[in-house]
C-alpha cells in the first residue's frame, strides 16, 4: 500500500490499534497513538489555569455566563505524548485522524486537530474493523469530521459535569464523604434501590400441590404435578398479590400441609387413566449477531464476565483485528459477512443446518454512531476460534468464541421442536405433565443463549415423556405432597441491569460498563455484589431518598430518556444544545418538563435539605416488650445503625436491606445492649473490658465509650465471642506482644496479629506465622527460628518471574516479563506496572496484550508516591531547597522537643 508522496502520520487512540494498522499500510505511513482523550474538563480547580481560578465557574470548567464555553486543558500526563504528536507532524505532508466511528472517537479527532494546528491536508479515516481490506477501502473514501458528532458528544460532556459537580457536591455535604450523583449512574441506583423496596414490601405466602410419579403398561415412569380438585384450580405463584400474600382469586383451592396430606393418601388408591394427550410441533428462531449492549448481557449469564471485564476483552479483540467495533446498536451485518457465516455453516455443520434464504436483522438505527454493523468475527472469512486460540488470553478468547457462535448461528437453519402435554385424572384429581423433545437441532447445534432466570432455563430442557394414548390407565408409584413458598423479585444482575436500561432508553449501551463500575465502587459504598446480584446499600437508599424527594426530575426515568433522545438529535442535527443547557442550568419560565433550574433549586435546597430525615427510615413500633419507641435505620457518617430512643447497636457488614425487619432490628438491639456489660475488669489497668460487634465482626474494647484513650483489639481468626472468657481477653490486648530482643542485633521482636494474619517483626523484618502458631502462644525461640528462615512472601526476598517474554519493551527497551504480586500477577516493563484482570493466565497471555496493559496504565500517568519522589530528586539539586529541608528539619526538632516539655509538664501536673 505504498503512496507516491511523502510521509503521511495516522493517529489513532490506543498503541494496540496502532500496531495493528501499521501492519496493514506501508512504509510512507506513520501510525501513532493518541492514548485517549489528548484534552478534557478540568478534573477539578486546581487544573484551570491560572486567569481563570478567580472566576465563579472555574470549579466547573465550563463558563456557564458565556454560552457554556467549555474549558480543555491538556492534563500533564498526556503532555508528552502530545508533543511527540507534535513533532511526528513537523515531518508529515497529511495527516489522517483514525479514531473510533463513534461520537467520543470523533470528539478526539476534532480535539487532534484543534490541538495539533495541522497545516497539511487532514483527513477523517474511518472503518468498523482493523483487517486489510476495511483499512484500504476506508484510504479510498475518507471524509471530515462530523461537527454534528463532535457537538453531541461536547454537550453531554457539558452537561454531566453541571449534573455530576453541583449534585456531588451537595451530596457530600449532606450525606457524607464518597458520594456521588451522575446523568445515569442516579437512575441506576434508583433502579436497584426500587427493586429492594419491593422486596421489603413483599410478603410471601405458602401453598401446597402433590407430585405423582407415574407408571405405563411398558413400565415407563414420569413425573406430574396436581392441577386441580374437583374442577377447582391449584395455584401457582404469580396468583398470589405481591403485597398481602393472598390469593387474587378466591376461587381457587389453596392446600395447606394437612389438606396435601389427606388428599395424597386418599389418591394413592385411586385409579387414574389419561384423559388428554397433546403434540404440538413448534419452530425456534436464532436470535440476531450481538450489539453492545446483548454481548455484555451474554457474556455475564454465560462467561460470568462483568460490563467491564466484557468491554476491555472485545477491546483488545477488536484493536488485534479479531472483531468488528464493539459499540454499536446495529444488529445488521455486511453481505460479505453474512456469506462468511454461510459458507462457515456448510463446513463446519452441514447443509441441512442452513438456513434456506439469507436471514436479516433490522433494527432501530436512528443515530450516526449506530451505523454500522453488528459485533462480528473481522473479516472474511471468519476465522474458527481453534484457530486462534494460541493467539489470544483467556477472556479474549472465551469472548471471541461467543461471538463467533452467535454470528455463524444467526444463518443456520430453525430449530425443530415439539411440545407433548398429557392430562391424568383420578379420585377426583387432575394431574398434568409436559415434555419439550427436540425434532431437529438446528442453530441449537452452535449456540444456546443464556438465561437470568435458572428455574426457567431448567424448565426449558429437553424433557421426554413416554407414548401414551387417551384412556389408557396408569399406576400411581407414588404421591407425596410438595410445598411451594413464592420468591419476591429478583433483585438485578450486571446483564438484567444493562438490559432494563436499554429497555427504557437509559444511556447508551456502550456507557453501561463504566456506569457499573462506578456504582460498585467501593468508595462511593451503594452496591454491592451477592452472588451475582446487585444489593444496594442503606447509603444508596438515603441518596436515592434525597434525590426523589429534592431532585425528583433528575431521577425521574422518563426524563432521563427523553434527555438522552435530546443528545441523540443534536448527533443528527436536529436540535440545539445551548438553549437546553440554559433552560437546565438556569431554569425559565416554561412549564416544560426539561426546565430543571439547577442552580438556582441547589442554593434553595441547602439550607431547606435535612440530611438526618433522608437517613432515617423506620422499621415500625413494638406492640409489645419493655421497649415501644419507634426503631428506625439510620445512615451514620461510619454506615448504618439501629437506633431505639437511647439504644442503638450496629447493623452487621454486607447485611442486605430486605433481611432487615423489625424483629431482626429488636434482635440487634437486645444483643447490643448485652454488650455494654463489660465481661470484667482489666487486673493492670483497671478498665472495664466489652465485647462489641462492628461492621466487620466482634471486638473487644478496654476502656470506657467516653474513655480518650480506650483501644480496641480483634479476635483472632476462629474465635467465637462464646469462648472469650476474660482472661483470653486479657491475653488479647497484650497484643502486639513483645517477646524478647533478637540476640544478632539486639532489637525486640513483636507478635502482631495483621490483616493477612499473625506474624512477627523485628526491626523492617517480618515472617508469618506457621498455622496452628498463635500470637499469643509464640516463643522468643520459634521467633528466632523462624526470622532465620529465608522469606517465603512479602517483599523480602524476590519471587521468579512467572514468565519473561523474548522481546523487549519498545518504549522503555527493558525486559518485559510477569510477576507474582502481594495482590496477583501483574506485567512490568522496569518502569510500569500493570495488574492482570481477573480470568488473565500469565501462561496464556500474548506480547502484545502484555504491552496493552503496559499502555493503558502509562496513561493513567504515574502514582502520587512516584510524584513525590520524582519532586524530590528534583528538589534536591538546587542549593536554596536543600537549606530549606535544612531549616524545616530544625523547626521540625524544636517542635518535637516543645511537645516533650509539655507532654512531660502535664505528668508532672497530674502527679
Amino acid at each position: 500500500m505504498a503512496k507516491s508522496k511523502g510521509k503521511s502520520l495516522v493517529i489513532v487512540e490506543s498503541p494496540a490499534k496502532a500496531r495493528t494498522i501499521a501492519k496493514y499500510l506501508g512504509t510512507g505511513y506513520q501510525v501513532e497513538a493518541s492514548i485517549g482523550h489528548v484534552r478534557d474538563l478540568p478534573a477539578g480547580k486546581k487544573d484551570v489555569p491560572e486567569k481563570y481560578k478567580a472566576e465563579p465557574w472555574a470549579y466547573l470548567g465550563v463558563n456557564t455566563d458565556d454560552n457554556f464555553e467549555p474549558l480543555y486543558i491538556v492534563p500533564d500526563e498526556k503532555k508528552k505524548q502530545v508533543k511527540k504528536l507534535k513533532d511526528a507532524l513537523k515531518d508529515a505532508d497529511e495527516l489522517y485522524l483514525a479514531t473510533d466511528e463513534d461520537r467520543e472517537g470523533e470528539a478526539i479527532s476534532w480535539h487532534l486537530q484543534e490541538l495539533l494546528k495541522p497545516k497539511v491536508p487532514v483527513h477523517r479515516l474511518v472503518f468498523h474493523e482493523i483487517t486489510k481490506t476495511a483499512i484500504e477501502n476506508a484510504l479510498k473514501s475518507t471524509r471530515r469530521i462530523d461537527d454534528s458528532l463532535v457537538r453531541a458528544q461536547e454537550t453531554r460532556r457539558i452537561l454531566d459535569r453541571l449534573y455530576g459537580f453541583d449534585m456531588s457536591n451537595l451530596l457530600w455535604r449532606k450525606i457524607g464523604k464518597g458520594t456521588s450523583a451522575g446523568r445515569v449512574q442516579s437512575v441506576a441506583v434508583r433502579l436497584i434501590v426500587d427493586r429492594e423496596r419491593e422486596r421489603i414490601a413483599f410478603v410471601d405466602s405458602t401453598y401446597w400441590d402433590l407430585e405423582a410419579v407415574f407408571a405405563t403398561g411398558k413400565k415407563e415412569n414420569f413425573s406430574a404435578t396436581l392441577s386441580s380438585v374437583e374442577g377447582r384450580r391449584i395455584p401457582r405463584g404469580s396468583d398470589f398479590d405481591s403485597s398481602t400474600g393472598k390469593l387474587k382469586n378466591t376461587d381457587l383451592l389453596q392446600l395447606g400441609e394437612s389438606e396435601a396430606n389427606e388428599l395424597a393418601t386418599k389418591l394413592r388408591t385411586a385409579e387414574f387413566r389419561v384423559t388428554k394427550v397433546e403434540v404440538k410441533p413448534f419452530s425456534q428462531k436464532p436470535l440476531p449477531p450481538f450489539t453492545t449492549s446483548t454481548m455484555q448481557q451474554e457474556a455475564n449469564r454465560k462467561l460470568g464476565f462483568t460490563a467491564k471485564r466484557t468491554m476491555s476483552a472485545a477491546q483488545r479483540l477488536y484493536e488485534n483485528g479479531y472483531i468488528t467495533y464493539m459499540r454499536t446498536d446495529s444488529t445488521t451485518l455486511s453481505t460479505e459477512a453474512i456469506g462468511a457465516a454461510r459458507d462457515l455453516v456448510r463446513s463446519e455443520y452441514g447443509e441441512n443446518f442452513l438456513h434456506p434464504s439469507v436471514r436479516t436483522y433490522a433494527g432501530k438505527v436512528k443515530n450516526a454512531q449506530e451505523a454500522h454493523e453488528a459485533v462480528r468475527p473481522a473479516g472474511t472469512p471468519f476465522k474458527v476460534p481453534d484457530t486462534v486460540r494460541g493467539e489470544l488470553d483467556s477472556d479474549q478468547f472465551r469472548l471471541f468464541d461467543l461471538i463467533w457462535k452467535r454470528t455463524v448461528a444467526c444463518q443456520m437453519a430453525d430449530a425443530r421442536k415439539q411440545r407433548m402435554s398429557v392430562t391424568i385424572e383420578g379420585g377426583g384429581a387432575t394431574f398434568t405433565a409436559s415434555g419439550t423433545s427436540i425434532l431437529f437441532e438446528g442453530f441449537l447445534r452452535a449456540y444456546v443463549e443464556g438465561s437470568d432466570n435458572p428455574e426457567l432455563e431448567l424448565a426449558n430442557k429437553e424433557s421426554i415423556l413416554p407414548a401414551v394414548e387417551e384412556s389408557e390407565k396408569l399406576d400411581a408409584d407414588n404421591i407425596e405432597p410438595k410445598s411451594h413458598t413464592t420468591q419476591p423479585p429478583a433483585r438485578y444482575t450486571e446483564a438484567s441491569l444493562t438490559r432494563t436500561l436499554e429497555e427504557r432508553g437509559i444511556g447508551r449501551p456502550s456507557t453501561y460498563a463504566s456506569i457499573i463500575g462506578t456504582i460498585t465502587d467501593e468508595r462511593r459504598n451503594y452496591i454491592f455484589k451477592k452472588g451475582s446480584a446487585l444489593v444496594p446499600t442503606w447509603r444508596a437508599f438515603s441518596v436515592t431518598r434525597l434525590m426523589e424527594q429534592h431532585f425528583g426530575t433528575l431521577v425521574d426515568y422518563e426524563f432521563t430518556a427523553q434527555l438522552e433522545d435530546f443528545l441523540d438529535s443534536i448527533s443528527r442535527d436536529e436540535a440545539a444544545s445551548q438553549e437546553y443547557l440554559r433552560k437546565f442550568y438556569f431554569g425559565d419560565d416554561s412549564d416544560d418538563k426539561h426546565n430543571v433550574g439547577l442552580k438556582e433549586r441547589l442554593v434553595a435546597k441547602l439550607e431547606e435539605i435535612d440530611p438526618k430525615q433522608s437517613a432515617m427510615f423506620s422499621l415500625g413500633i413494638p406492640e409489645s416488650g419493655e421497649h415501644r419507641e419507634e426503631v428506625y435505620v439510620r445512615v451514620g457518617k461510619f454506615g448504618p445503625y439501629l437506633e431505639q430512643g437511647e439504644r442503638t447497636a450496629s447493623i452487621p457488614d454486607g447485611m442486605p436491606p430486605d433481611e432487615m425487619d423489625l424483629a431482626r432490628g429488636l434482635e440487634l438491639l437486645e444483643a447490643g445492649q448485652v454488650e455494654e456489660e463489660p465481661i470484667g475488669i482489666h487486673p493492670e489497668t483497671g478498665k472495664p473490658i466489652y465485647v462489641k460487634v462492628g461492621r466487620f465482626g466482634p471486638y473487644i474494647q478496654l476502656g470506657d465509650p467516653d474513655d480518650e484513650e480506650k483501644r480496641n483489639q480483634g479476635l483472632l481468626k476462629d474465635m467465637t465471642v462464646e469462648d472469650l472468657t476474660l482472661e483470653m481477653a486479657c491475653k488479647l490486648l497484650t497484643l502486639p506482644r513483645t517477646l524478647g530482643d533478637n540476640p544478632e542485633n539486639g532489637q525486640p521482636i513483636q507478635a502482631f496479629d495483621g490483616r493477612y494474619g499473625p506474624y512477627i517483626k523485628c526491626e523492617k523484618d517480618t515472617r508469618s506465622l506457621p498455622a496452628g502458631v498463635s500470637p499469643l502462644e509464640v516463643t522468643l525461640e520459634e521467633a528466632i527460628t523462624l526470622l532465620k528462615q529465608p522469606k517465603t512472601r512479602g517483599r523480602g526476598t524476590p519471587k521468579e518471574p512467572l514468565r519473561v517474554y523474548e522481546k523487549p519493551s519498545p518504549i522503555t527497551e527493558g525486559e518485559v516479563k510477569i510477576l507474582d504480586g502481594r495482590f496477583g500477577p501483574y506485567v512490568t516493563d522496569g518502569e510500569t506496572n500493570a495488574s492482570l484482570r481477573k480470568g488473565m493466565e500469565p501462561k496464556e497471555m500474548t506480547f502484545e496484550a502484555a504491552l496493552d496493559l503496559l499502555a493503558e496504565r502509562a496513561a493513567k500517568g504515574p502514582t502520587k508516591k512516584k510524584k513525590k519522589k520524582a519532586t524530590k530528586k528534583k528538589a534536591t539539586k538546587k542549593k536554596a531547597t536543600k537549606k530549606t529541608a535544612t531549616k524545616k528539619k530544625a523547626a521540625k526538632k524544636k517542635a518535637a522537643k516543645k511537645a516533650t516539655t509539655k507532654k512531660k509538664g502535664v505528668a508532672k501536673k497530674k502527679s
